[in-house]
């Protein structure tokens, strides 16, 4: 573990974490809106609003699997020390990182259990550029319809058909982060 390792942590712990915590939960109860986090300098190439949503969510009971995009020594070592994450294959994941081609294929990770649909991951996809326009949403946080900038539609049309289970999903790209439940319907416009 070098030194880098052990610096891009949040200056201001408390507060910094209790924004982004704030961030990622509006970001979950109204799909499609963008949110800016700070604070995090993450080594590359985690993005600072992936690296605050891992200061934040992450602990030593989330596993959480790095993708191959993802998955490089200094990553490893940042999130080993700044979290105490362990570091689990797809299958185990609570939370996934990595960009959309590396995640792939999704049917890797727990969907949860008809009795438990809440043991499923949390996918943080990492995109070159967030915006809200691209293809529409519409469900709960929703007053009409949204748009976000998405990877691709099919995959999220059928991730909300299997509601109860199914995964949610992060988007981040710079300090922005936005937020895809599995209960959100997607349609290409």
């Amino acid at each position: 573990m070098d030194a880098a390792s052990l610096s891009g942590g949040f200056a201001d712990t408390a507060r910094e974490a209790a924004r982004a915590f704030r961030a990622s939960l509006d970001a979950m109860a109204r799909p499609g809106t963008l949110h800016a986090v700070t604070g995090a300098l993450p080594p590359a190439p985690l993005s600072p609003a992936a690296g605050a949503l891992i200061l934040t969510l992450a602990d030593t009971t989330t596993g959480l699997h790095l993708a191959p995009s993802h998955d490089v020594a200094a990553v490893r070592d940042w999130v080993t020390f700044h979290t105490g994450a362990p570091l689990v294959g797809p299958e185990a994941a609570v939370f996934a990182l990595g960009d959309w081609a590396s995640l792939q294929p999704l049917d890797r990770f727990p969907i949860g259990r008809a009795d438990y649909p809440d043991r499923s991951a949390t996918l943080i996809v990492e995109m070159p550029a967030l915006a809200a326009s691209g293809v529409r949403l519409t469900g709960p946080g929703i007053k009409e319809t949204a748009q976000l900038s998405m990877p691709e539609t099919e995959a999220f049309v059928q991730n909300a058909q299997l509601f109860p289970l199914g995964l949610d999903f992060f988007f981040t790209a710079g300090d922005l982060l936005a937020a895809l439940p599995r209960t959100t319907k997607v349609e290409a416009l």
